[in-house]
Order: C-alpha cells, then structure tokens, then sequence
C-alpha cells in the first residue's frame, strides 16, 4: 500500500499542473493572446515612431529654411511672390471622361 502513495500523489501534481496551465489563470490561451497583442503593440509603436520622426524633420526644416516656410505657404496658403503670376487650370469633368 506504500509504494502507492507516492506515484499517485505525483499524478495529482501533474494534474493540478496540466489543469492550471490549461484553464487556470494566467494559462496558455491567455499568453497567446498577449502575444499577439505585443506584436500589434509594436507594429503600432514602429508607425508612431516613423510619423514622429517625419514631424520632427518637418519642424526642423521650418526652424532653419526659408525654402520649407515658403513651400508651406505657397501650397497650403496661395501665396505667390510679388513678381509672379499664379494660373489655376480646371479640366471640365466631360474632358475627364474622354
């Protein structure tokens, strides 16, 4: 009868482990999940880091030049030197069909 109190007490270990890595808290569904929620996190992160870095190089350009205040102005103001002559084509929308 002793020699069977130890290998059945080391099934009900091993069951209570497979139990709990399984269906317990914290198991092996819920670290795929975080898994994939790490990855989507740093997918997210990378394009965060890319769009700050392309604000940080546009707000440098406007600290030091002349020419990115300029190219701002003329495209998103209409500012045209004094100079110059500013023409605006329309194409008619039956000339696009064609």
């Amino acid at each position: 009868m002793r020699r069977w109190k130890l290998p059945l007490l080391l099934l009900a270990v091993l069951g209570y482990l497979q139990y709990s890595l399984w269906y317990g808290k914290n198991n092996v569904y819920d670290y795929q999940d975080n898994v994939e929620m790490l990855v989507s996190l740093r997918a997210d992160n990378e394009k965060l880091k890319t769009r700050n870095e392309q604000m940080f190089a546009e707000i440098n350009d406007l600290q030091r030049g002349y020419e990115a205040i300029e190219e701002r102005a003329r495209s998103h103001l209409g500012m045209v030197k004094p100079d110059e002559y500013f023409y605006r084509i329309i194409i008619d929308s039956d000339t696009k069909k064609r």
